[in-house]
């Protein structure tokens, strides 16, 4: 795939070779994607971008098809230096023609520079994400639940993992989550007293930040739990984004030194509104992912 919108400027699919410029060009706007991130959605999807005559990148977004009709696109950056240029409509539009199911629904989680390009390319918002991040996570020493128990994701476990995470995201995504799961930190599942699973959760390691998601448990004591045993003993920042109001989850982050520090808008395109899901989903993955 190759198209020139302008002289010098090429729109190609990127490969593993252009890692280290996409970590360049997200770190112009200042974003965080580290290079597991990358070759994550990579291996997930599909990365899209502009390279002038110098073979600079200097335009990007990624689509990630899920496995029935859903997909996501982010990591949608174009260089200061080349805004204006229609750069980011026509990368945007690219990965959209890439879904071959005319049907799939396509979500992405907007900037407020970027939601006016994306209302007049059709998308509607649906939602909005609350991000959270914590500057020195302080521990809850008098959390305790007798009938639950936490444990390392085991590969026996993945496909128990994958029903609840199916309902809880609202569409299977079992190639994501398995190379999610490869690039984690930690990955922990959660068990009632019989030793059934319940909930899942992941860590991620950034540049700068400790990703805590995605989060799915069937309630907020739960999902708290997951939280406080993937963030305890961690040294820097953590970070996690919530998509749905709940009040306790939220005052237990608060609680724990986590601070809101921005509230950007879901939209989707192909459907008026997101798909069903069970009220399980306590994090997202990140904001590339939905």
């Amino acid at each position: 795939m190759e198209n020139c919108t302008e002289k010098n400027l090429k729109l190609n699919i990127l490969t593993e070779n252009d890692i280290q410029g996409l970590m360049d060009l997200s770190q112009l706007v200042g974003w965080d994607y580290h290079r597991d991130d990358i070759r994550t959605i990579m291996s997930s999807g599909k990365i899209l971008g502009h390279k002038n005559e110098f073979g600079q990148i200097v335009s990007s977004a990624a689509i990630i098809p899920y496995d029935t009709h859903l997909a996501s696109i982010g990591m949608v950056i174009v260089n200061d230096q080349y805004r204006g240029k229609g750069l980011g409509k026509e990368v945007t539009q690219a990965c959209i023609n890439l879904v071959r199911q005319k049907n799939t629904s396509i979500t992405l989680i907007a900037t407020q520079q970027g939601k006016p390009l994306y209302e007049k390319m059709g998308f509607k918002e649906v939602g909005y994400i609350h991000k959270f991040i914590c500057n020195n996570y302080v521990p809850c020493n008098t959390l305790l639940f007798e009938e639950l128990k936490v444990e390392a994701l085991k590969e026996s476990d993945l496909d128990k993992v994958m029903e609840l995470d199916k309902y809880a995201f609202g569409d299977s995504r079992r190639k994501f989550l398995v190379n999610r799961i490869k690039q984690s930190h930690q990955a922990l599942v959660l068990r009632d007293e019989f030793g059934r699973i319940l909930g899942y959760g992941l860590s991620i390691s950034g540049p700068k930040n400790l990703i805590l998601g995605p989060i799915v448990a069937p309630n907020s004591e739960a999902a708290i739990y997951l939280v406080d045993k993937l963030a305890l003993n961690h040294k820097g920042n953590l970070r996690i984004d919530i998509p749905k109001d709940d009040k306790m989850f939220m005052n237990f982050l608060r609680d724990r030194g986590f601070e809101k520090v921005n509230q950007p808008p879901i939209m989707i395109i192909n459907s008026d509104a997101m798909p069903i899901r069970n009220d399980n989903l306590y994090g997202i993955a990140a904001q590339a992912f939905g």
